[in-house]
């Protein structure tokens, strides 16, 4: 077989590209249409099984988590608020609820400020939030708290989830917590919520100058941590609030 030569065989391989390049937008568009109705028909029968199993969805935390599970599995996030969600939150009726859930936890943050510098175990805020809502307000779970506690970034009042020590906290003031508080804040988990230069010492190789300093600064300047001048053992101690256990 003989090869094209000069403006005929370029004129030849330039119509082959061209009508490659043809076929390969009709079978793109094709496909895209294809997937556009597939998902049309999945978002049919999500939002059915969403209207369906609605008041499940809000009032039974188990069955919440794994429906939110099932979305995020595929990139679909049903409980975010209006501006986010558009149809879902219409469709569920779970972003004024997600809004209230947030006034709850800012109420319930505010409350304890006192007691525990703004800093809180997420589960005595899930414990409190939930007392604060009633039996009839239903269960709510960390997930909750945490989707909750995005919608209030906009507010700049410095809430954010934060782990310590392998446990999950709350934070309710704009602050930044240092290494050293970090640690001291694991080491009151331990002991209940009392801290002396001396444990800092011993369990971390810190100099009493270091110690001191640490505890002083969340004392005096942050607020985290409260001072028994006249501890039985050591005649000064720290006692950290969000790491000790309170009935309320």
């Amino acid at each position: 077989m003989r090869r094209g030569v000069g403006l005929a065989a370029f004129d030849h391989e330039e119509q082959a590209k061209r009508s490659y390049a043809e076929l390969s937008s009709e079978l793109s568009r094709k496909q895209v249409e294809y997937l556009h109705s597939q998902l049309d028909q999945f978002r049919t029968a999500l939002a059915h099984f969403a209207s369906t199993h609605r008041e499940s969805i809000r009032s039974d935390p188990s069955f919440r988590y794994a429906f939110q599970q099932m979305c995020s599995s595929i990139g679909v996030d049903p409980l975010a608020g209006p501006r986010k969600g558009g149809w879902w939150a219409e469709l569920l009726g779970l972003g004024d609820w997600q809004y209230e859930l947030g006034v709850q936890i800012v109420d319930v943050c505010v409350s304890t400020r006192e007691q525990n510098g703004g800093l809180i175990e997420m589960s005595e805020l899930v414990r409190l939030v939930s007392k604060l809502r009633g039996v009839s307000g239903g269960g709510i779970t960390e997930d909750d708290v945490v989707r909750s506690i995005k919608t209030l970034q906009p507010l700049g009042a410095g809430y954010q989830v934060v782990e310590i020590g392998g446990l999950k906290m709350v934070r309710s003031v704009v602050k930044a917590l240092d290494e050293d508080q970090t640690v001291i804040l694991a080491i009151a988990r331990e002991t209940g919520g009392r801290v002396v230069e001396s444990d800092l010492m011993r369990q971390k190789g810190w100099t009493r100058n270091r110690a001191r300093s640490a505890l002083e600064n969340m004392l005096l300047r942050d607020g985290l941590c409260w001072l028994d001048a006249q501890d039985d053992q050591t005649g000064r101690a720290y006692w950290v609030p969000s790491a000790m256990q309170w009935e309320i």
